[in-house]
């Protein structure tokens, strides 16, 4: 089975996945595979998650993180509605050059206003990561409105909302904040009073703080990998499976904290079955990584021979390992 997470800014979960499987075909062409893209709450939620459930997807103009409009979809199935905050304030709709000028200014408000838009709903999931925006939720709460619906938080990661493993310090710097920048957010966020009785919640730091501001509105939390493990039915698909292959952009010490991998990795381990992670970069370490369930990692730029040959043609050195891999792994 071949269940990846996207690779951040150069592939979709669906792209790697059939990259892997391109790959993997070159060396064991005779192996049945199962493809089964995946998410975490992060880029690709909706995607996944509509394949998976079917349902429809609305179509909304929506504040972006700059605060010009973007489009983004939020998925209605059986009363309940999907939305993925990355549509409305990821990192990708921010550009490279601008993020350390604009990086205390982006803004969530399109995800509150995602949220007021999806009306008629029992529930509302919100799938958190890959976020642009570090303002504790300010823009959302200032958008939604009134919230008639129960509201989950379905988060990629486990992060607090301050100190050193929380949502400024953590992430910040990966939304192009500088040491004096990041210092400055933390200090905004720890100023917000509305999220003074979540800040040690875990999940709390999602999404720039987005999911304190949503544990702000009671919102339940959730673990969005194991959500959309319950939701595509990971499970009955791995108990047909001789070996699961999963994979994300970046396989690091915050991937065996509630990231995509993790519900991988462990569904595969509940039935004695080997996991395979193909990442971009790989710097997680391998005890951890085995703790979790990973029985070996590998990384794209290590074949490729660097991160800038890796970056060039992302598809193709995927599959490339995916195909060395394979020698290693096929059993026919």
């Amino acid at each position: 089975m071949i269940a990846p997470d996207c690779f951040g800014g150069t592939l979709t979960a669906r792209e790697a996945a059939q990259a892997i499987a391109e790959g993997w075909r070159r060396t064991a062409p005779g192996d049945e595979l199962l493809l089964r893209p995946l998410a975490d709450g992060g880029p690709g939620f909706v995607d996944v998650l509509h394949a998976a459930l079917g349902g429809t997807v609305h179509r909304e103009t929506v504040t972006g993180p700059l605060g010009d409009p973007v489009t983004a979809e939020w998925l209605e199935h059986d009363g309940t509605a999907y939305v993925e905050s990355a549509q409305a304030c990821g990192l990708h709709l921010v550009p490279a050059e601008l993020r350390p000028q604009v990086c205390e200014t982006t803004t969530t408000a399109g995800v509150g206003e995602l949220i007021a838009a999806a009306k008629g709903v029992r529930t509302v999931v919100v799938g958190l990561g890959g976020s642009g925006t570090t303002d504790g939720g300010a823009g959302m709460l200032a958008a939604v409105g009134p919230v008639d619906a129960a509201l989950v938080a379905a988060s990629d990661v486990e992060n607090p909302l301050l100190g050193p493993h929380g949502a400024a310090r953590v992430f910040g710097p990966q939304k192009g904040a500088s040491p004096q920048a990041v210092e400055r957010l933390e200090a905004r966020l720890a100023a917000m009073e509305e999220l003074a009785g979540v800040r040690d919640r875990p999940g709390a730091g999602a999404a720039g703080g987005l999911g304190a501001a949503l544990m702000a509105l009671g919102a339940e939390v959730t673990s969005g990998a194991g959500l959309v493990r319950r939701l595509t039915g990971l499970d009955t698909a791995l108990d047909g499976a001789d070996l699961a292959v999963t994979g994300e952009g970046s396989f690091d010490w915050q991937s065996l904290r509630g990231k995509l991998v993790t519900a991988v990795a462990a569904g595969a381990a509940e039935r004695g079955l080997p996991c395979l992670v193909l990442a971009g970069q790989v710097t997680a370490g391998r005890r951890e990584a085995a703790a979790a369930g990973v029985q070996e990692s590998y990384a794209v730029a290590e074949h490729a021979g660097s991160v800038a040959a890796s970056l060039a043609d992302p598809a193709g050195t995927l599959a490339d390992l995916a195909a060395h891999v394979a020698k290693g792994w096929s059993r026919r």
